[in-house]
């Protein structure tokens, strides 16, 4: 555990102990869902991002200072004196917003910050975002078989390289002590329940051609953030978070012979399964999506 004068702790299965957890991107759509999700289950959260709600749950820090971000890992007046778990999902989250480089140095910045600060602090469960542009998003090169899992890993943007780098140096950290624990999840597109109207396209084969089909609910989304904490081991681990099923009404291995004609596909595969596999999480963590658009 992270919080003073306790031994060190990585969360089983078996435990269902109440811990402090802290959440960077607290605001954003996915961590709004996590919050939600880890407080449902009895946990106390502390959200670290620039803006969010008035109240004891939410602490604002500017997390390209190390400084700001070290203190509040550390404690913080009145919020907590202590973290047992980290769930870092705070970053710019696409291309675009500002420019390239800015975007790569601003989401390295925050990570390096957050994974030294978190290893500082002795906290020993960490849970990171990842995502699907760190293994060949937007896909205009085949990837080298389908579905496409964990072991594939290609950038092709300034955000996917720098979730790449970040996975590398989280991968490191986890090496410098026995017992800590940093699992990152490869998100793809994360869809709330306001945006199902977006799936009256499912029958273009066009649509979503760049996230290959894929897509997650923004509440199946935070229970693999839920799943990954409580299941924790020492070490790193990446998985994948995809809704099981595809975003398109086109069978897939269709949709697998347009977008990449003559790709290896797994002869098991689905009608409607993702391309992106959901198989490591689903085994792993017992990882189950309950949103499906359809």
């Amino acid at each position: 555990m992270g919080r003073p004068g306790g031994e060190a702790m990585v969360h089983t299965e078996c435990e269902e102990a109440r811990m402090i957890i802290g959440v960077t991107g607290s605001g954003g759509k996915l961590g709004r869902a996590a919050v939600a999700r880890l407080r449902e289950a009895g946990h106390e959260v502390i959200g670290f991002d620039l803006v969010g709600p008035p109240g004891g749950g939410f602490t604002r820090v500017e997390l390209t200072d190390y400084g700001q971000i070290l203190d509040a890992l550390l404690g913080v007046t009145a919020r907590h004196e202590g973290l047992d778990a980290l769930v870092h999902l705070a970053a710019i989250p696409v291309n675009g917003l500002i420019p390239d480089a800015a975007t790569f140095i601003n989401n390295m910045t925050v990570s390096f910050n957050v994974l030294f600060g978190a290893h500082r602090a002795g906290i020993r469960t960490i849970v990171m975002a990842s995502s699907i542009t760190a293994m060949g998003f937007p896909f205009e090169k085949a990837p080298p078989a389908l579905p496409v899992d964990e072991t594939y890993t290609a950038a092709f943007n300034t955000y996917g390289l720098g979730k790449v780098a970040e996975e590398a140096i989280a991968a490191q950290l986890a090496g410098w002590s026995d017992d800590l624990s940093i699992t990152a999840l490869r998100f793809t597109n994360v869809v709330d329940e306001t945006e199902y109207d977006t799936f009256d396209r499912a029958d273009d084969p066009g649509y979503r051609r760049d996230l290959i089909g894929t897509w997650i609910d923004a509440r199946d989304g935070a229970e693999a953030v839920a799943l990954a904490l409580e299941v924790a081991r020492p070490g790193f681990e990446v998985y994948n978070v995809v809704a099981p099923t595809s975003g398109s009404s086109i069978p897939s291995r269709e949709l697998a012979e347009r977008w990449f004609p003559g790709t290896p596909v797994a002869d098991d595969l689905g009608e409607f399964e993702s391309l992106v596999s959901a198989r490591k999480i689903e085994e792993h963590l017992g990882f189950t999506a309950r949103h499906d658009w359809r």
